[in-house]
């Protein structure tokens, strides 16, 4: 699968049935060149779409399923968001 395959696919918490949105960035263990992270960007502030607050770091460990069309996560949100500096 290539980045472009996952960047089209709606991210799904499972915890709360929310849609997350689109993988944004990949987070990769310089070490041995795992994906560690699925980053996908909060809502925006003014109106859903501009100046967002944080991200969501999503950890490879918390990724349940990869579908044709969506990626199932098990997160808790709020422990998940990075703000930005």
């Amino acid at each position: 699968m290539r980045f472009s395959d996952l960047a089209r696919k709606e991210v799904i918490n499972v915890t709360d049935c929310k849609c997350l949105g689109n993988v944004r960035d990949l987070e990769f263990d310089e070490c041995d060149g795992r994906i560690r992270t699925l980053i996908v960007p909060g809502p925006g502030k003014w109106l859903g779409c501009m100046a967002r607050e944080f991200e969501i770091f999503i950890p490879w460990d918390k990724i349940i399923k990869i579908g044709p069309d969506i990626v199932l996560v098990k997160i808790e949100e709020k422990e998940c968001r990075h703000k930005f500096k």
